[in-house]
């Protein structure tokens, strides 16, 4: 297997008439689907094959055509958010110098805004051309398994996006170990709430194509209104959701269970962010006792994931839930700042070895140096990992605990402090719904943000000091409204304090 579109023809020719992906518009069987992106590819090869693909349509069917297409031309893809700044969208293909723009007539403004020089390529004019089948055969036999298969471009602590690459030999790879270990087959029926620019979605989208699941691409709109979220799962009868914390701990937050309930439902994963036990533990004593729970953990670099935890005891409300081991065909490793293996119960950084990890950041040699490094544990022979920036600790039971990212910890008066940990004592307080802790080192300044819980916010700043030792304490505690989030459903924590901190300082 040397290419993702290996797995793809597998199940058009297995199950050519079942349904593959909806939005709120279109159903695509896997044979529509696959005559659709070899249109898309026969067009997209005439103008070249190993180039960058920049697709400018929003997250529907469509989108997923175009990103098959770009692969059966032989080039790669970046799936580009057309709700995003035009600044950002600017930096993008700016970064991917000689991309082609493939786009339709309602993101064609956008398209025309940002193209410079670039050729525009219209989804309504390629969608109705010929397959050329003798091209793409051509094009495949000349294909290897480290070719690149999508550029996903993350923004990381700085804000400015970095383009991971990733290749067909790392999809691959990832792919077969997370429908294995999940047992996704024909019948998984996905809720898909993920954009299609974020690596979370390629785990529910790839595996469809691998094993013939349905992919149903959920409504934003839905998830501001949980009661009709559920509905939209029992009326596609969704068995399987990798959502966002942000998403799950939303039908928590507003008790949705206690007037509907989802009737399929038989495996919730999560990743992205810090799972909040509380929210998690509404799901867990409300909904079957069958249901499978995990944890999924890892950056863009390694594909989506590197480690899991598959829920196997109870939690309570205050305790954090680990993110377990490394994924099959996956090693981690934990570092210390000098460079050596941390022992269990201390804290380090967590690097990857693997073959799921990215080839490193297009058009950006200096970021892929800093994060693509030699083992420092290996002085041997060459050997690459990747640096994730989070730091852990392995426990004595053999589980990975997450501490927080490196760039959450701060040094304030000759203490350590991890945000990640003074976050997870105020979310322990009842009705509290999220919570964001940041500093801001200008003004020496230690502010926790939550919403929903005690106005009073003595209570939640009295509930950490029960918990955290007194340098860990925030100089200002703050309840907002709502808390920002990006595009991806994370809180956004640089709109906290540009929003909220300045007027409370």
């Amino acid at each position: 297997m040397k290419n993702i579109l290996e797995y793809f023809q597998e199940t058009v020719d297995k199950y050519p008439d079942k349904i593959g992906f909806t939005d709120k518009e279109r159903s695509l069987t896997f044979s529509q689907a696959a005559c659709s992106a070899q249109r898309i590819g026969t067009a997209l090869a005439a103008l070249g094959t190993r180039r960058p693909v920049a697709i400018l349509i929003d997250r529907n069917c469509s989108c997923i055509e175009a990103m098959l297409g770009a692969l059966y031309a032989g080039d790669f893809y970046t799936v580009i958010d057309v709700h995003s700044p035009i600044d950002r969208i600017v930096h993008i293909l700016d970064v991917l110098e000689d991309a082609i723009l493939l786009t339709d007539q309602q993101n064609l403004p956008i398209a025309g805004e940002v193209r410079g020089e670039r050729t525009i390529v219209m989804y309504e004019d390629i969608i109705q051309g010929h397959i050329d089948e003798s091209l793409l055969r051509d094009i495949r036999s000349d294909m290897i398994d480290m070719d690149i298969a999508y550029v996903l471009f993350t923004s990381g602590s700085t804000g400015i996006p970095k383009g991971a690459v990733i290749s067909h030999r790392a999809l691959i790879s990832y792919i077969n170990w997370v429908t294995a270990e999940f047992a996704f087959d024909e019948n998984t029926v996905f809720g898909s709430q993920t954009p299609l620019y974020f690596s979370m979605s390629v785990t529910d989208l790839f595996s469809t194509i691998k094993c013939g699941c349905t992919y149903h691409i959920i409504p934003k709109l839905y998830f501001s209104f949980p009661v009709m979220l559920i509905d939209y799962l029992n009326q596609h009868k969704v068995n399987t959701i990798y959502w966002v914390p942000t998403a799950i701990s939303m039908v928590s937050n507003w008790k949705a269970f206690d007037v509907k309930k989802p009737e399929y439902l038989k495996t919730v994963l999560f990743a992205g962010e810090v799972m909040p036990t509380k929210q998690l533990n509404y799901w867990i004593r409300n909904l079957d006792k069958d249901i499978l729970y995990a944890n999924l953990f890892g950056p863009t670099e390694t594909t989506d994931i590197c480690t899991f935890y598959v829920l196997n005891r109870e939690f309570s409300d205050a305790d954090s839930i680990p993110i377990g081991v490394h994924c099959d065909n996956c090693h981690t490793l934990i570092v210390r700042e000098d460079g050596t293996q941390a022992a269990v119960g201390e804290e380090g950084e967590l690097y990857v070895r693997t073959s799921f990890m990215a080839e490193g950041y297009y058009n950006n040699p200096e970021k892929t140096a800093q994060a693509f490094v030699q083992n420092p544990l290996n002085k041997k022979y060459p050997e690459r990992v990747y640096r994730t920036g989070d730091l852990v600790r392995l426990d004595a039971s053999g589980e990975i605990q997450y501490i927080s990212r490196v760039d959450f910890q701060i040094k304030r008066s000759g203490y350590r402090i991890e945000l990640g940990e003074i976050e997870a004592a105020a979310n322990s307080v009842d009705k509290v719904k999220s919570c964001a802790c940041v500093y801001i080192k200008a003004q020496d300044c230690l502010a926790l943000f939550y919403e929903g819980g005690p106005k009073q916010t003595d209570i939640v700043l009295n509930a950490v000091r029960r918990r955290v030792p007194s340098y860990m304490l925030p100089d200002s505690v703050i309840r907002v409204k709502e808390m920002p989030k990006n595009a991806n459903g994370k809180i956004d924590r640089k709109q906290l304090t540009e929003r909220f901190l300045p007027c409370a300082l």
